[in-house]
């Protein structure tokens, strides 16, 4: 058998992975849900035919949209996770020994339970229910309208800005992130690739800088992402995390994330520095 998944990264480029079995193919009230394993990255989540996350490079994402913020903040006790469906956002969030309470809020519950069925070690969290997490099926959207001054961290895990994803990207929406926060909170939000998605981080970037004294964008080396080249965008009330102390990270068990590649992620090429300027 010599079945291939294809995802369609731009108009003009395909990202291709050979396919051992497919182990899911449904249909949510939101997009189309497949997991499949793959030769190259093992066992893959699709969503509307978009590579989200694999067992093989998933822990890169997911350590870093969740330690840099957590490790910028000096002591967050309540984290917001926005989307993060297959659950590998918040196994890092629950992580950490300061946090207290960490909400999830996510639109898709299908999305969650293919996770906890055929991704367990990403969803491990949600599979054991944490005494740490609160989970809420429903929209992230609607929950950030009605929160105020009530999260220390909070960290958007959102799929591309199209389809469930469209509304996480628009200025109400940061605007009621920068309403949900305590006075020193911070937020995270995944914008994509600097290769492919040029405007998009323009745009966000924009937007955050109006809202936010801080913003910063950071970088990660992501196998099945477009291009592998993926960014973050920081918007902080009050902590900066290039000067922020990121020693207290002892005892946290990581495979990507450091204390160096903390500061060395916020370190753009040139191209990438011109999108902000």
């Amino acid at each position: 058998m010599n079945l291939w998944i294809s995802e369609a990264q731009t108009k003009d480029l395909e990202l291709r992975a050979r396919v051992k079995e497919t182990l899911f193919m449904g249909k949510s009230d939101f997009q189309e849900i497949a997991v499949v394993d793959s030769h190259q990255f093992g066992r893959m989540l699709v969503l509307d035919g978009v590579f989200q996350t694999s067992v093989t490079d998933e822990f890169i994402y997911h350590e870093m949209i969740v330690h840099v913020p957590l490790y910028t903040h000096p002591s967050p006790k309540k984290v917001l996770v926005i989307g993060g469906g297959d659950g590998g956002t918040i196994r890092e969030v629950v992580k950490h020994e300061c946090v207290e309470k960490a909400e999830m809020v996510e639109i898709d519950g299908l999305v969650v339970d293919v996770c906890k069925k055929f991704l367990p070690e990403i969803s491990e969290a949600m599979i054991h229910n944490h005494p740490k997490l609160e989970l809420k099926i429903g929209d992230g959207i609607s929950h950030m309208k009605q929160a105020e001054n009530k999260y220390d961290i909070i960290i958007v895990d959102c799929s591309d800005p199209i389809g469930p994803g469209k509304g996480l990207f628009t200025p109400a929406f940061y605007t009621n992130v920068y309403k949900a926060l305590k006075d020193d909170g911070l937020f995270v939000q995944q914008t994509e690739s600097p290769f492919y998605h040029q405007e998009l981080i323009t745009y966000v970037n924009k937007e955050i800088r109006q809202l936010f004294p801080i913003t910063k964008m950071y970088l990660a080396n992501i196998p099945t992402y477009p291009s592998g080249l993926h960014c973050f965008t920081m918007g902080s009330k009050k902590y900066d995390p290039i000067q922020s102390s990121v020693e207290n990270q002892q005892g946290l068990t990581t495979r990507y994330y450091n204390k160096d590649i903390h500061r060395s992620s916020f370190v753009l090429p040139n191209f990438v520095q011109e999108l902000l300027k």
